[in-house]
């Protein structure tokens, strides 16, 4: 299940993406301007966003370049219009933006695009999260393997493998409970130092390992 900000002045367009959304299962946010979609950012970053270009006060292009710029751009923004021309989609393009869609979107391809944009979002998160080389991870394993910490029992494997053949969602949150756990058994539990690790607010980490169905009794140590 993933976050999805769907900007769009259109009552009609939000509420059909909505349900659509919320049919395959995720977790659909609206806004209706510029001003509700920045609010909605600050307030719990998004897994993607759909951006309407043309909107009453401020368009998705200008509020595009304005994420890119303050270093808000921090996840897969896919453009929609019905009325862009082919230079307004390479400008957003340039920007940033991962794909465009233009109205009326079809199902085929608004679910093709969702899929593809959250796909590079979790390529994208893993890339700026993980800050210690994969090296480093591993050597830190063998380290604990050493003092006689048993991987399996004490905490996820660093260097863990993924089944690749199974629904996104399904990978997806593998994937982040995997994550997650590694950051909380190197972390010895400190929400406030896997919170900085990871770029979440604390009320978001705290959100998203409820959701995973993350165990955070087991992510203390024991001491030696």
């Amino acid at each position: 299940m993933a976050n999805i900000l769907v900007v769009d002045d259109e009552h009609g367009i939000r509420d059909l993406l909505w349900e659509i959304l919320n049919d395959e299962g995720h977790q659909v946010e609206l806004a209706e301007n510029a001003a509700q979609a920045r609010a909605a950012r600050l307030r719990e970053p998004p897994d993607l966003v759909l951006l309407d270009i043309w909107m009453p006060d401020t368009d998705g292009v200008t509020l595009l370049k304005e994420w890119s710029s303050t270093g808000l751009l921090t996840m897969p923004v896919i453009m929609m219009s019905g009325h862009a021309t082919i230079d307004t989609a390479v400008e957003a393009t340039k920007i940033g933006a991962l794909a465009f869609l233009e109205k009326p979107i079809t199902l085929q391809k608004l679910l093709k695009a969702v899929e593809q944009g959250l796909v590079r979002g979790v390529v994208r998160r893993t890339a700026v999260a993980e800050q210690q080389p994969v090296r480093e991870a591993v050597q830190a394993r063998e380290m604990e393997s050493a003092d006689g910490i048993d991987p399996l029992e004490e905490g996820p494997q660093a260097n863990q493998n993924f089944v690749l053949d199974k629904p996104l969602r399904e990978a997806r949150d593998e994937f982040e409970k995997a994550y997650f756990e590694y950051h909380l058994m190197r972390e010895n539990g400190s929400m406030t130092r896997v919170a900085e690790k990871t770029g979440l607010e604390r009320t978001h980490l705290y959100r998203k390992l409820k959701q995973l169905g993350i165990d955070l009794t087991r992510s203390k140590r024991t001491p030696h």
